[in-house]
């Protein structure tokens, strides 16, 4: 029941936004919906924890451990983004930058966007998962180009090309699967449900290269390296709230893809050949993350190459296999989520009142936005993995993992990199956070409903930080079970 709620919700209010005019009240109603598919998310979770078994309906929607899990953290964002864009959306109507009317448009194409991310991980087959994926790039792509700006049409339009091409990759993997399926003489079907129980007798050299499709076509709407080119400047010219969601939610969904397909070859092929794969693409994809994050001098696009870092991090830990290895990653894919939306937020009011993207240009945050100011402080430190927020406690699993899998070099450098990082980090932030404020410069105050956002996710990131040592038992039941699919 829980499912037709999470998907029928945001079909409603895309409707509802073409006949409620004033985007305040349409702001309002909107998050009291997401509201409302919180908590159908956060009973669905528990409901598959609870009986342990996957639910089926109408032979097209399946939902397991981790549909369910990924169906949870899409709703906790898009509840948190529906909160922020109400305050977010008013300033830029009432600045003149969008009408009411572009504002309808808005709310239309974030609750599209967040119903196509809602399918991706409730479908059973994988031929209209692929379509799902497809229709996330599709409606997220006039959300990148919203503002119409010379630089943001560019974005969108290399957003769809380089998107699009990676797309036909898994397209093609995802055709290899169906054939190796069909050819061991079994009917034919493109469900995982019925594809995973017979993976071990399909052909595995079809597999092995059916994989590499997915991965490089499913890996370039995930940004791992080095397919990554069109995320920052996707990222970096979007709405801020849709950034949070691209960033948050929409590379996750990639993952979810890559990890379904990934299912089937572990027990196909073993887990070595996933693994080396996964690893490989994770430590290129960290590697060249930090290079850019050293350099960088636009504030979206060092959150963007941060969003690369962490989806390489998440890749190592699926990699690794362990229990250990593979709870760390399922945790930092929702602690990503949680911690890059709270900095998107940041990033999004810091340009709104400094009219600029350049770090170079933005100096005394703290002191012209307080609230802000102290917000992106905390999350400059839980993004980069600072003890006691979340993202620490996934990083220590992994790298946990790491050692005790005797996987020596892959913990080095993945040491070797977040120490680079939270350096970078540190120096970037701290000029704008704690320089000398700009002449002419007046302290501002956000409203209530951004503040709100930023509160419901700073209380997810210091809770789970500090909760999360206690549940490591269950969590590590949680990731055996799903390495065995």
């Amino acid at each position: 029941m829980e499912i037709f709620l999470i998907l029928g919700i945001p079909l409603l209010l895309a409707i509802s936004a073409l006949f409620i005019r004033k985007q305040r009240t349409f702001g309002i109603v909107n998050s009291i919906g997401y509201l409302a598919v919180l908590f159908a998310g956060i009973s669905l979770f528990k409901s598959i924890i609870t009986k342990g078994s996957a639910k089926a309906f109408l032979g097209f929607i399946y939902l397991d451990f981790l549909s369910a899990f990924f169906i949870f953290v899409t709703s906790v964002i898009a509840f948190a983004v529906s909160l922020y864009s109400i305050g977010y959306i008013r300033k830029d109507v009432a600045q003149g930058v969008i009408s009411e009317k572009k504002a309808q448009v808005y709310y239309l194409l974030f609750n599209l966007f967040c119903f196509s991310m809602f399918v991706v991980p409730a479908v059973d087959n994988l031929g209209m998962l692929w379509v799902a994926i497809e229709m996330t790039t599709l409606i997220s792509a006039f959300l990148v180009g919203f503002y119409n700006s010379k630089e943001s049409v560019e974005a969108a339009w290399k957003y769809i090309i380089i998107c699009s091409v990676g797309i036909i990759f898994a397209l093609l993997g995802t055709i290899l699967f169906s054939y190796a399926f069909s050819i061991s003489g079994l009917s034919k079907s493109l469900n995982w449900s019925d594809i995973a129980p017979v993976a071990h007798i399909l052909d595995k050299d079809i597999l092995k290269v059916a994989f590499i499709f997915i991965l490089v076509g499913y890996g370039t709407k995930a940004g791992l390296a080095p397919m990554h080119t069109w995320l920052p400047d996707a990222h970096s010219q979007a709405v801020a709230p849709i950034s949070a969601l691209l960033s948050g939610v929409l590379l996750k969904m990639a993952v979810y893809a890559i990890l379904r397909f990934g299912m089937i070859i572990i027990k196909s092929v073993g887990f070595a050949y996933f693994a080396h794969l996964m690893i490989l693409f994770g430590i290129i994809s960290l590697a060249i993350s930090s290079g850019f994050i050293l350099v960088q001098k636009d504030i979206k696009r060092l959150l963007a190459y941060s969003s690369i870092e962490h989806i390489g991090i998440i890749s190592i830990g699926f990699g690794l296999g362990s229990p250990l290895a593979i709870a760390g990653a399922l945790l930092h894919v929702f602690n990503h989520a949680v911690t890059k939306s709270f900095m998107f937020f940041g990033a999004g009011n810091i340009v709104s009142v400094y009219k600029k993207h350049n770090m170079n240009t933005i100096r005394g945050v703290i002191r012209a936005m307080p609230f802000t100011g102290i917000m992106v402080l905390l999350g400059m430190f839980a993004l980069t993995g600072f003890p006691p927020f979340s993202i620490f406690i996934s990083e220590i699993m992994i790298l946990a993992a790491a050692f005790t899998n005797g996987s020596y070099t892959i913990a080095a450098l993945l040491l070797f990199f977040l120490s680079l990082i939270f350096g970078a980090f540190i120096y970037h932030f701290g000029k704008m956070l704690f320089g000398k404020l700009p002449k002419g410069m007046v302290v501002s105050a956000e409203p209530l409903s951004k503040r709100l956002a930023f509160l419901f996710l700073l209380f997810l990131i210091c809770v789970l930080g500090i909760a999360l040592p206690f549940i490591k038992k269950d969590l590590l039941w949680f990731a055996q079970r799903l390495l065995q699919g």
